[in-house]
């Protein structure tokens, strides 16, 4: 009896080690990607940020907190840090809120109904972002672009205004582009996160008298609260990142009115060569995503 129980431990071990072997066999690839384009850029990041770096003939040379204590001391960087804050905090609240309308909408309708909803909704997040820029380029253009011919026609407007060449507009106008690239993906997971709600605590509920404001507050809402905080990571991280709609639009002009953090980060690196100081810029942008990240599950966990 005790030689066959070291029989069976034996074949247990060995099958639990082939298992162990295989698993990771599969993640072997992923492992190879993470370390060699996540971990190892984000380590080189960290460690060149101290160094006067151009990537030129010349060796690098260390500075320390050089780069760092010049950073706090340039104007365009708090100038694009303040520009890259409006950003987050106009375009992650109302992003959350029309999505979670949209999806309460559209989530009561025909099974037909919203799947064509939620294919319209979405086809900005697969379509080519160079694409959607150059429609909106197309639709801001200050001489034949639609916006300014609907105003100037209908008497809203008594001349053409350079929507992206003016700072009183610009801004805004990337605000807006960026919202209808990034309500896509939430309206699809609050249509699925609704879907997933406990349909009998609802019916419960309306039978007790509930109104449906009451209903989707105390029943509806804590149930949605994992895809919320979820949303509001993603969106959080994907408005400050915002680099695409101004490397084509823009430039971070006019006089810096729409220059973000990731811009301005590509703007010293890859144009003027100061990868110490572009990557000194990008550290610092990580740690304030990880803050506000830690904050938001924060929250999310006390509701």
């Amino acid at each position: 009896m005790a030689n066959k129980k070291v029989t069976v431990s034996k074949t247990t071990r060995r099958l639990v080690i082939q298992e162990n072997i295989a698993a990771y066999a599969f993640m072997l690839p992923f492992l190879v990607f993470f370390v060699g384009f996540v971990l190892y850029p984000m380590l080189m990041c960290v460690y060149t940020s101290f160094f006067d770096a151009t990537m030129g003939n010349r060796e690098d040379i260390f500075v320390g907190f050089g780069n760092y204590r010049e950073l706090f001391q340039d104007p365009v960087f708090w100038k694009a840090l303040w520009n890259t804050m409006i950003i987050v905090l106009v375009s992650v609240p109302v992003t959350c809120i029309f999505s979670l309308w949209v999806a309460s909408a559209i989530s009561k309708m025909h099974v037909a109904a919203t799947s064509a909803f939620r294919c319209i909704f979405y086809l900005p997040v697969v379509t080519g972002s160079v694409a959607v820029t150059m429609v909106w380029k197309w639709m801001f253009n200050n001489y034949y672009g639609i916006f300014n011919y609907i105003g100037t026609s209908t008497g809203l407007m008594e001349k053409n205004i350079n929507w992206l060449g003016d700072p009183k507009y610009a801004l805004g106008c990337i605000i807006l582009i960026l919202l209808t690239t990034s309500v896509g993906q939430p309206i699809v997971l609050y249509v699925s996160a609704l879907d997933n709600v406990d349909k009998s605590l609802v019916e419960a509920a309306e039978v007790d008298g509930a109104t449906p404001v009451q209903a989707f507050w105390k029943i509806k809402w804590p149930q949605m609260m994992p895809t919320t905080l979820y949303i509001l990571v993603i969106t959080t991280i994907n408005s400050f990142q915002c680099f695409a709609l101004i490397q084509l639009l823009t430039s971070g002009g006019p006089n810096n009115s729409t220059m973000t953090i990731m811009y301005y980060i590509y703007h010293n690196a890859f144009k003027l060569y100061r990868y110490g100081y572009g990557n000194a810029m990008g550290v610092v942008l990580a740690i304030i995503i990880a803050i506000l990240s830690a904050a938001q599950f924060k929250l999310g966990q006390e509701k």
